[in-house]
């Protein structure tokens, strides 16, 4: 395990490894940095395993990977030895002393300019950067500043300068924060974690900067990178020092040649350039601009001059009281009233370069503002208020306009109306209706004869019924010319559908606001707004489940959009149910619509899982599980596939068996764990959209996993096209929403996907209500070739062993046996002891991990129980690495105010969210009712056992569900005890009181029969 950490130092991002492991020995390094003894530096991961890590994860590429160097991190460290940032790498020491700071020698890959902005990009919004490499605090507070600083590239707010670094005089652009950007600067650098600014160059005599100055260096460095991105050259070659230094702030190479004399001179006046704004950038107040409408019969709109406290932006005093003798109230900007005129004289000479009507007002004694015709308020509004914003003024306009902003344009409607179906027939998306459209301006409904008479006033404010509005020439006409092409108002269902969420461009330019529709397509559009109008349908006949509440309502929303040939997402919270509903579904499918099978991709981890459920709720389904080297092709397949109802495969060979899949028109086809094609270009995601087939059905409980871009992937194949190009989703949705948080862009995908996508949360009240206090569930999972091939083997040399045992001697090869198998069908290294690699072996961990990464996702605690001590060892670190999140592992070994920690730790409410034990020793006398998931990960076959384990979570104190997940594998021993256990649950106590023992009493036919692994139990 690495934790990469993060710390800028001179503009520079400093980027070094801490390491579960010693990689590197410095004891023959200088005994003393500064006054600070030099500690051996155990944490540090060294420059060979960073510099790989770099480029391999693609944090950095080329020669920036390979370019480690050392650097001193000043760490807590308690007896001479450096505390671990994190328990992934190491349990802390346990002693009550206060730390204190110690210099450490450690490996950085020192990034600036570009390379930085890469590097940073890659950390975005994630924990783990890949396995076993996660992500620190630290360094992702450095992605925070990174999206303030290109907030601040976005709205204009830096300057260029000189700057002599190492001699050479370079171009360099600078952060300006004023206003509310200095409040949150101020913020930002409160929250930069210790750690941020902890390193330091050899021989340097202070650990760290200041927050205030390590940030501001940060974002000089970032906005100088980002800037430079946008690659703008001036043509020609540069012959003066400022030609010069304008070409060097708009390339790749900062440096700017010329006679040092001359140079000097030019950092003088760039930074006497800088100063007034730089000081208007610190100053306690600012100049504001605020734009007044006309008043009664009045024409003449009117901009004001007033003062904004820095500190109480509520505090606007008029400018035209600063040159009166009574400046009293200026007394609460500041004692210094002269300096505050001085100010103010400068910000209205600064901000006439920009707006000429401040230019002519300074000709009056005592400005205070100046008066403008419509024409030029208009300007105002579009142009010169947003330059004087971008230049830190003030600026306060009215309210119609802030209110909606750009969004204040004339706006159309569709109004549709619905054809008549003789009998019902023709209600499909693919009728073609007819429509006109209805024009607004702001909330106001217009007719065509006032969009004619708005057009001929050729001003871009207008008073329209007591409100002003912005009209625009061209939009006007555009709308005027939709509303009159009447024969051309055809279109499909399909694409009113779109146009109703958001997702259609039917009116072209101009903004749709809606589809209002009669009849059966009112009704329609209705249903899909507002599924609690949906009616709720009875389960299917031959369905052997009974459904909760919620789940009938999931069932009848899967069969209203299955109707309309829509497809729908199910993203159920883990645990209500996505596949019993779903079986309901396809039982309904398989009464009324027999003929064509349902193709249902899923993890291989969870197809053993399909096909017991299928049988339990489903039984007359016929199912086709298609895996394994002795799977069907060609022609014999098709048949095969044909006289089954379901056909279950994995995402593996979605794509590999594609030429078998795609001849045949699949009557829908269901994916499983559907954030498997999150990326749109991976294999099996274009082979799921390659596919024909009559309905689509995604079920996932994590619809988006990393960002909006998987919600895109998967609609696209549920619904293609509706959301549009990915060209287009990412300008509309992915860019203001990942990186610049765009709420107003998340509501509009909210509302354009959320008739597809039913979300239902176990905190939700009206699914809690449905919930059993505890839901135990059975986890089938499938085993590995790898798997396969230890089982047998095992069972193999067993068979013949136990043949020709007796008496104890039998019994003792009994419970080795059963031992080894439940061994290998928790994972081959773990049977092997041989510290071997552990992910992609194992069908029950991969299940694991996609259940516990849904858990994390909604913020959820999990027990996780085995009863094999190493075996624990291999989950938490396989879970760690994974996740990226500390994994409490308690077993029989742990001391006692160790365990008492742990519990007190997993008890907080920012404590780990995932407790490992052992059965023995945490499966009694433990409050653990933080969790709300208990995973039984191997089997103790005794339910009073079991059941004590699980009520650590299921007692007093619990205010939630329990969910209780219990591993098995299928076709192998697992499975055929379980079963036995079932069979004699009334007798179990007496039965199975004394563990496996009762097994050993089988037999050798029976133990045969027990041990014989079935062929559904392969994977891959």
């Amino acid at each position: 395990m690495i934790v990469l950490h993060g710390a800028a130092r001179d503009g520079q991002l400093l980027i070094w490894g801490e390491s579960s492991e010693t990689l590197q020995d410095v004891s023959t390094q200088p005994p003393r940095v500064g006054r600070k003894k030099l500690a051996t530096a155990w944490l540090d991961a060294g420059p060979e395993a960073l510099e790989k890590l770099a480029e391999n994860a693609r944090l950095l590429s080329g020669a920036a990977a390979r370019n480690a160097r050392s650097a001193i991190a000043w760490l807590p460290s308690l007896q001479g030895r450096a505390l671990p940032s994190t328990a992934l790498v190491g349990e802390g020491a346990a002693t009550p002393d206060a730390p204190e700071l110690m210099a450490w020698r450690v490996t950085v890959l020192a990034v600036t300019g570009e390379t930085m902005l890469q590097a940073l990009a890659a950390c975005f919004g994630k924990r783990l950067l890949a396995p076993g490499v996660v992500i620190a605090v630290d360094l992702s507070y450095w992605t925070s500043a990174l999206r303030f600083a290109a907030g601040l590239v976005m709205r204009g707010q830096f300057l260029p300068g000189v700057k002599l670094e190492s001699e050479t005089y370079m171009a360099r652009w600078k952060a300006v924060a004023a206003g509310e950007d200095a409040e949150k600067l101020r913020v930002l650098a409160e929250a930069m974690p210790a750690a941020a600014r902890a390193l330091a160059w050899d021989g340097a005599a202070s650990p760290a900067e200041p927050p205030q100055a390590a940030l501001r260096g940060f974002l000089d460095a970032a906005v100088d990178a980002l800037v430079r991105s946008r690659d703008r050259r001036i043509s020609g070659i540069p012959e003066s020092v400022h030609d010069r230094w304008i070409h060097a702030l708009t390339t790749s190479s900062p440096a700017i040649a010329g006679d040092r004399a001359e140079l000097q001179t030019l950092a003088a006046q760039a930074e006497q350039w800088q100063r007034p704004i730089q000081v208007s950038a610190r100053a306690p107040f600012r100049l504001c601009f605020r734009l007044e409408e006309p008043e009664g019969e009045s024409t003449d709109w009117r901009i004001a001059y007033l003062l904004q406290a820095a500190r109480d932006p509520s505090l606007l005093i008029p400018a035209s009281l600063a040159w009166g003798r009574d400046a009293g109230s200026l007394g609460k900007l500041g004692n210094d009233i002269a300096g505050i005129r001085e100010h103010l004289l400068t910000s209205l000479g600064q901000a006439a370069a920009i707006c000429p009507l401040v230019e002519a007002s300074l000709r009056e004694a005592r400005p205070g503002g100046c008066v403008l015709d419509v024409e030029a308020a208009h300007q105002f509004l579009r142009q010169t208020a947003p330059a004087l914003e971008q230049s830190g003024f003030g600026v306060m306009l009215p309210a119609w306009w802030t209110r909606h902003g750009a969004q204040a344009r004339l706006t159309v409607r569709a109004h549709v109306k619905s054809p008549k179906a003789a009998g019902g027939t023709g209600l499909t998306l693919d009728a073609i209706v007819a429509f006109d459209w209805q024009a607004a301006l702001g909330d106001e409904e217009m007719s065509r004869a006032e969009l004619v008479a708005l057009a001929r006033l050729k001003t871009p404010l207008v008073k329209v019924r007591g409100k002003w509005v912005e009209v625009n020439a061209a939009e006007i006409e555009a709308a005027l010319e939709l509303m009159q092409k009447k024969s051309a108002g055809q279109t499909r269902v399909r694409d009113v559908v779109r146009m109703a969420f958001g997702a259609g461009d039917m009116a072209g330019s101009l903004d749709v606001d809606g589809v209002s529709a009669t009849g059966w397509i009112g009704d329609l559009l209705g249903r899909l707004e507002n599924t609690a109008t949906l009616e709720e349908l009875p389960p299917p006949e031959g369905f052997l489940g009974t459904l909760r509440p919620y789940q009938t309502r999931g069932y009848s929303w899967l069969r209203f959009l299955k109707q309309w040939g829509l497809g729908a997402c199910l993203a159920d919270d883990m645990g209500l149910g996505k596949t019993i509903q779903a079986l309901a579904l396809l039982q309904h499918e398989y009464r009324e619509n027999p003929g064509a099978p349902v193709l249902l991709v899923c993890p291989m981890s969870v197809v053993g899982n399909w096909q017991k459920e299928a049988a339990r709720f489903a039984p007359e389904l016929p199912v086709l599980v298609h895996h394994g080297a002795t799977r069907r092709r060609g022609d014999a397949f098709a048949g095969d596939a044909m006289r089954h109802a379901v056909v279950i495969s994995s995402y593996a060979l979605l794509h590999r068996d594609l030429d078998l899949f795609q001849p045949i028109s699949w009557a829908g086809l269901i994916l499983d764990e559907a954030q498997n094609i999150k990326n749109p270009e991976t294999k099996q995601a274009r082979a799921a959209r390659a596919l024909d087939c009559g309905y689509r059905l995604a079920l996932t409980g994590t619809p988006v996993e990393n960002n909006v871009q998987d919600l895109w992937s998967i609609m696209e194949f549920l619904n293609p096209g509706f959301l549009g190009g990915q060209a287009e989703f990412r300008k509309r949705f992915f860019v203001p929403i990942q990186v610049y948080g765009d709420s107003a862009a998340a509501a509009r995908l909210r509302r354009v996907t959320a008739p597809f996508i039913l979300r239902r949360l176990k905190t939700d009240k009206s699914v809690i209500a449905d919930l059993p206090e505890k839901q135990e569930m059975k986890v089938f999972c499938t085993l590995t070739k790898e798997q396969v091939s230890l089982y047998e083997a095992v069972v193999k040399q067993a068979t013949e062993a136990i043949e020709s045992a007796e008496g104890i001697s039998r019994k003792g090869l009994v419970l080795a046996t059963l031992s080894k198998l439940k061994q290998v069908c928790n994972h081959p290294a773990q049977f092997l002891q041989d510290n071997s690699a552990i992910p992609g072996r194992s069908g029950k961990l991969a299940r694991l991990g996609e259940m516990l990464e849904e858990t994390l996702e909604v913020g959820d605690r999990s027990l996780i129980f085995t009863q094999f001590t190493g075996m624990g060892d291999l989950i938490r670190r396989h879970l760690q690495e994974t996740f990226g999140v500390e994994v409490l592992y308690l077993h029989g070994g742990t001391p006692k105010a160790q365990r008492d920690r742990m519990v007190e730790r997993f008890a907080a409410p920012d404590g780990p969210p995932i407790f490992l034990l052992s059965l023995k020793a945490g499966g009694t006398g433990l409050n653990l009712t933080s969790a709300n998931h208990v995973f039984h990960f191997d089997r103790w076959w005794n339910p009073a056992v079991e059941d004590q384990a699980t009520d650590r979570a299921f007692r007093i104190g619990q205010t939630r569900n329990v969910q209780v997940h219990k591993f098995l594998c299928v076709g192998t021993l697992e499975e055929r005890i379980d079963e036995m256990i079932e069979r004699k649950k009334d007798i179990a106590g007496r039965v199975v009181g004394a563990g496996e023992a009762w097994l050993t009493e089988l037999s050798n036919a029976e133990l045969k029969n027990l041990f014989a692994l079935r062929k559904e139990a392969l994977g891959e």
